[in-house]
Formats: C-alpha cells, structure tokens, sequence
C-alpha cells in the first residue's frame, strides 16, 4: 500500500516540475520574440524612413510572431512577406510600418483597411486609432483574424466577410483607408467614402506588371495624388477583377 501512496504523492510534485518548465520555456521564447521585434524596429524601420514614433512603437509592441503559421514564427521578424492561409501572404514588417506611416494618424481617427489577411495590419492600426474597420472577402482568413483579434485583445476592431472594392458605406466616411491588395485601378467606392481631408494608401497595378503605393487626399473632394514606391501585392479580387472584364 506504501508504493502507491508514495506515487500519489510524487505526481503533484512531477505536474508540477513539468508546468515550471513549461512556463519559464514560454517566458524564454516571448523575451526572445521581444528582441527579435526591437531588433526588426531599429534595423528595419528606423534606420530606413520610418520616423513616426507611434507607428515605430505600434510595430514594437504587436506580436506579429502570433499572426503567421507556427512553423514561420521564426521568421516572423525578417524583412520579408510571409505565407499565410489560403494562399495569401502577410507583407514585410517595413511595407506595413510605411503604409501605416503614410496615412498621418493622430490617434482619434476611424480608419477602414481593405484586405484583413492575418489580421496583422488591423492589430497595428488598433494601437493608434480610435476605430477600424476591417473587410475581408476570404470566409476562412476572416473568422481567423476576429478569433485572433479577439483573443489578443484588439477590441476597437471590427472584421466582416465582403467584397473590399465596395467599402463600408454604413461606416463612412473614414478619416484613413488602406488597401493591402493591389487592384488595376482606383476603387471609386473607397475614395467617396473618404471624409474631408483623408488620405488613402493603396498598391496599384497588375499582378503581372509593376504595382506602385499610391496615396490619394481628398482635397475639396478632389484627388491628390502622391506616388510612393514600387510594391509587390496579391491582386485584389472580386468587383475588381470583374471590372476589368
């Protein structure tokens, strides 16, 4: 009868051997996540034209390892895109610090993201804006990145499954909107649901041709338009596609 006593006895203390460890792996692969991400911020952003210091921290703070497929969390601070599900990519830190840089943002805006992926780019913006709004056309990507957000604690984020090129008119207007898929053209929906003053960033072009950031203003409800550099996106689909038809 001793043996099985003495057993009972060692298993709480063997659990708990095992959940120390455990726990001090997990805190030693989150320090190490976190001098990936300061490192990513100061070789990738910083030292190229990334100056906004909200835009800086933003991207020092999300944990942008959580967002691609376990097996890439290592890669997850590189300076390059990512493979994510169904066949979509998640851009390189830089592209996402720069796009976000562009739009200007104060901290009191309602911004509308085109394209919700991993639901990355939407984490960054949560941290400095008031509101986002966030369409995505892939049913499977969209009910990941709200499980995702949600669980992370973006609660001023806000995912639905649609067609980006027609926007969130109930929504509008947007202080900001950007586009992370690169459509041939304008969407003319996305523009008018822009407020006074707003600014839009957007790849433009084929996929099989040169693409270029583009920024549009809304000045007196006109366009002003700032080309920024060379990209390279996954095309935008759905009307867009079916208006080039």
């Amino acid at each position: 009868m001793r043996t099985p006593l003495r057993w009972r006895r060692g298993l709480p203390i063997t659990i708990a051997a095992i959940l120390g460890f455990s726990l001090c792996l997990g805190q030693e692969n989150e320090a190490r996540f976190t001098r990936l991400r300061r490192d990513m911020v100061e070789t990738q952003l910083r030292a190229r034209d990334i100056s906004d210091k909200r835009v800086l921290e933003a991207m020092g703070t999300v944990p942008r390892h959580l967002f691609v497929p376990p097996n890439l969390r290592e890669q997850a601070y590189e300076d390059y895109p990512l493979p994510i599900a169904e066949g979509q990519t998640i851009s390189q830190p830089y592209i996402v610090a720069l796009m976000t840089q562009c739009l200007e943002l104060k901290g009191k805006e309602r911004v509308l993201e085109i394209g919700t992926g991993s639901g990355y780019q939407a984490a960054i913006l949560s941290r400095l804006v008031a509101r986002v709004f966030s369409i995505e056309i892939n049913d499977v990507l969209a009910a990941q990145a709200t499980d995702l957000l949600r669980s992370l604690g973006y609660a001023n984020v806000e995912v639905r499954k649609g067609d980006g090129f027609f926007g969130w008119p109930e929504h509008a207007p947007f202080d900001a909107v950007i586009v992370t898929a690169a459509p041939g053209r304008l969407p003319e929906p996305l523009f008018e649901q822009l407020a006074e003053g707003g600014r839009l960033v957007i790849p433009l072009g084929e996929s099989d041709a040169a693409q270029v950031l583009t920024r549009f203003r809304k000045v007196k409800g006109n366009k002003v338009v700032e080309e920024i550099l060379d990209v390279r996106f996954v095309p935008m689909i759905g009307e867009s596609l079916r208006k080039k038809k």
